[in-house]
């Protein structure tokens, strides 16, 4: 399931359930991909009701991450599962996505809410 608000910061942020596989990307793909044609670049991801991410998923946020950069804004992560920590890391994506705990601080100013 999807859910997209614009919050009070100006952001978008998007709140993803269940599994983020290769059945569920196409339809967050567009998503990701609509809000920045829309000219909404700064994206939240909250994967913390995300119970399962395959490359297929992983490949769509990085997709998503780029589109973003494109139009000068970004996507960030919020609460990935243990899994999906591990899946970040082991393919050092970690490194490029800014993760945070919650939506309210992936945009504080200053702070790049890594873990």
């Amino acid at each position: 399931m999807i859910e997209i608000e614009q919050t009070e910061q100006g952001t978008v942020l998007i709140r993803l359930s269940g599994r983020l596989d290769a059945a569920a990307a196409p339809q967050v793909l567009a998503r990701l991909k609509d809000a920045v044609a829309e000219g909404r670049s700064r994206i939240t991801v909250d994967l913390s009701e995300v119970s399962f991410v395959d490359s297929t998923g992983l490949g769509t946020l990085v997709s998503g991450l780029k589109a973003a950069r494109k139009a000068e804004g970004d996507l960030r992560l919020v609460a990935p599962s243990l899994q999906a920590q591990r899946l970040l890391r082991l393919t050092t994506l970690d490194r490029v996505f800014v993760i945070s705990d919650t939506p309210e601080t992936a945009w504080v100013e200053g702070a790049d809410g890594r873990r």
